[in-house]
C-alpha cells in the first residue's frame, strides 16, 4: 500500500512512451518507472501507455514489461506487490508514429486521462518532427502537456535547429525537455553542493588554484551493432557534444544566483559560449582521434572497428577523441580542460580529476616535492563517489617526515546509508513528470555545444588530422598522452 502522496498540482499522472519496446525503454525506462513506485513516488493515479508499431494486445505488453523487469532489477530489489502495482499502470495501443491517422486512437485513449499528460520519445530523432506534427494534429499538443526528447538532437548545428525548429512549432521551450542522462547522476548534482555549498572549494575553485581539470568517458564497450549510426556519428558527435560538454560545464560554470532551472542552465550556456575554438595551425596539438583495432578485452579477442559485422573497411571514423578546451573568462583563463572519451578501451570508467597547484614553497625532501599536488577525484563510474587525494606521513619511527598519498574518501552509497544508488533515469524521469526542468537541457545549450563540436570537424577535416590506431581493450592512442604531456601535464592514470 502507497503511505506517501507524491500529488501535486503540476504532476504529471499521465506518461504516453513512445517506443516502449526499444532497449531504452525495456532496459532502463520501465525498471527506472518501477523503481519510483518502489519507492511510493508515483501517486497512486499514475497510468502509462506503451507505444509502438507491434500488434500486441495489453496483456502481452505487460508480460513483456514483466521479463524485462526480471532481467534488469536486481532480484533483491523486486517486491512482488509492488510489481503487480506497477504492471496495473501499464497500457498499450499499436500505433505508427508517421501516420497521423493512428493518432486519432492515441487521442481516444487519453480522453478520460489526467490532461497533464507527458509524451516520451525514446525514438529517432529523425521521427521527432512526425510524432509532433501528428500530436499536434490530434490537438494532443495541449498547454499542459510536456514532451521528453532522448539524445542526440541533430548530428550538426543545421540538423538540430531543424529538429528544435519542428518541435517549437507545437510545444513551447518550457514544455521541452531534452535528456542527457549524465546529468540525472547523483554524483553530478553533487558538483553543485561540492563547489557551492563548502567553502573549502569555493574559494579555490579558480585558475589560480587549479592547474588543470581532465573528464574521462571510458567504455568498454564496441558499437553494439550501431554501426549504421555510429559511422556517420562518431565519437564527438555521440559523446563529446553532449555527456562530456555538459559535465564540462558543470566543473566550470559560474555560481547561479539561485538553483532554479534558468539560473543553472544560463551558467552552462554562458561556459559553453566562452570555449575558444579551434585554429587550423594548432589543432593537431589540441585535438587527438583515434579508432579501435583487433584486440582483447577479459581475455576474449575482439575484433578492431573496422572488422565490425557489416563494417565499411574504408572507414574514418574516430572511436576515440582527446582534446584540450580552453575557456575564455576570468575564471578559468590559463587553465586547460583536458576531454577523453573512446570505445572498447580497456574498463568502463567516468571521471572527473581536478588537479589543485602545489604550494609555492615546499619544505620537505626535496625528491618527493613531485608529490606535492592535490587531486580530487569525482568518480560517476563504475560507482559514485568523490576522493580528496592528500598527502600524509607514512608511519614509524624510522620515516622521518617522508610523505605519501592518502585518500580521503566520500562512497555515496556507504556513507549515507542507502542501499542503492537510484539510476539517472529515475531522477529525470521523476523530474520531467514534475515539470522540473533544471536537469535538462535547454535549446540554447545544445546549440552552443554543437557549434563548438561543428567548429572543430570542420577545421581538423581542412587540417587533414591523423587517425591513430589503438588496441581494443588498451587505454587509447599514445598520441593521447603525447598531447597532454606537450603542455605540461599527465592523465590521472599517469600521475
Amino acid at each position: 500500500m502507497q503511505t506517501q502522496n507524491p500529488n501535486t498540482q503540476s504532476f504529471s499522472k499521465s506518461l504516453v512512451l513512445f517506443g516502449a519496446l526499444g532497449d531504452l525503454s525495456l532496459r532502463k525506462l520501465l525498471p527506472s518507472l518501477y523503481q519510483l513506485d518502489v519507492a511510493e513516488l508515483l501517486p497512486a493515479e499514475t497510468r502509462i501507455l506503451g507505444l509502438a508499431r507491434s500488434s500486441l494486445k495489453c496483456q502481452e505488453f505487460t508480460q513483456i514489461a514483466a521479463e524485462a523487469l526480471g532481467k534488469f532489477v536486481p532480484e533483491e530489489h523486486l517486491d512482488d506487490a509492488v510489481k503487480q502495482r506497477f504492471l496495473q499502470r501499464l497500457n498499450y495501443l499499436q500505433l505508427d508514429m508517421t501516420l497521423a491517422k493512428d493518432y486519432q486512437s492515441l487521442q481516444s485513449t487519453l480522453a478520460d486521462w489526467d490532461p497533464l499528460v507527458t509524451f516520451y520519445l525514446a525514438t529517432p530523432p529523425s521521427i521527432f518532427g512526425d510524432i509532433c506534427r501528428n500530436l499536434g494534429r490530434a490537438q494532443l499538443n495541449t498547454s499542459a502537456s510536456r514532451i521528453v526528447l532522448e539524445k542526440p538532437i541533430g548530428h550538426d548545428l543545421a540538423s538540430s535547429k531543424d529538429i528544435n525548429d519542428t518541435v517549437g512549432e507545437f510545444f513551447d521551450e518550457r514544455q521541452v525537455y531534452r535528456i542527457d542522462h549524465y546529468l540525472g547522476k547523483e554524483t553530478v548534482q553533487n558538483l553543485l553542493a561540492l563547489r557551492f555549498a563548502n567553502p573549502i572549494f569555493a574559494d579555490l575553485w579558480n585558475h589560480d588554484h587549479i592547474s588543470y581539470v581532465e573528464i574521462t568517458v571510458a567504455e568498454e564497450v564496441g558499437i553494439e551493432g550501431r554501426w549504421g549510426y555510429f559511422d556517420h556519428a562518431g565519437q564527438m558527435r555521440d559523446m563529446v557534444q553532449n555527456h562530456l560538454l555538459q559535465l564540462l560545464c558543470m566543473v566550470a560554470m559560474e555560481p547561479p544566483t539561485r538553483l532554479d532551472t534558468d539560473s543553472i542552465r544560463n551558467e552552462k550556456v554562458r561556459v559553453l559560449e566562452a570555449l575558444q575554438p579551434m585554429q587550423p595551425h594548432t589543432i593537431n596539438n589540441y585535438v587527438v582521434r583515434g579508432q579501435y583495432g583487433d584486440g582483447h578485452y577479459d581475455s576474449q579477442s575482439v575484433p578492431g572497428y573496422l572488422n565490425e559485422p557489416d563494417a565499411n573497411t574504408q572507414s574514418q571514423t574516430e572511436t576515440y577523441m582527446a582534446l584540450r578546451a580552453d575557456i575564455a573568462n576570468w575564471r578559468w583563463a590559463g587553465t586547460p580542460f583536458y576531454l577523453r572519451t573512446g570505445k572498447r578501451m580497456r574498463s568502463k570508467l567516468t571521471e572527473i580529476i581536478v588537479h589543485f597547484r602545489p604550494s609555492r614553497h615546499f619544505i620537505f625532501d626535496a625528491d618527493q616535492e613531485p608529490l606535492a599536488k592535490n587531486k580530487l577525484v569525482i568518480r560517476l563510474q563504475p560507482y559514485e563517489g568523490i576522493s580528496l587525494q592528500t598527502l600524509t606521513k607514512e608511519q614509524g619511527i624510522d620515516k622521518g617526515m617522508r610523505l605519501r598519498r592518502d585518500p580521503l574518501h566520500l562512497d555515496f552509497a556507504q556513507t549515507q546509508g542507502e542501499g542503492r544508488i537510484p539510476d539517472a533515469y529515475e531522477r529525470l524521469l521523476l523530474a520531467a513528470l514534475k515539470g522540473n526542468q533544471s536537469l535538462f537541457v535547454r535549446r540554447d545549450e545544445v546549440e552552443a555545444a554543437w557549434q563548438w563540436c561543428d567548429q572543430i570537424r570542420a577545421t581538423w577535416e581542412q587540417s587533414a588530422s591523423s587517425l591513430h590506431t589503438y588496441p581494443a581493450g588498451t587505454q587509447g592512442p599514445h598520441a593521447a598522452y603525447d598531447m597532454i604531456e606537450a603542455f605540461g601535464h599527465r592523465w590521472h592514470e599517469h600521475c
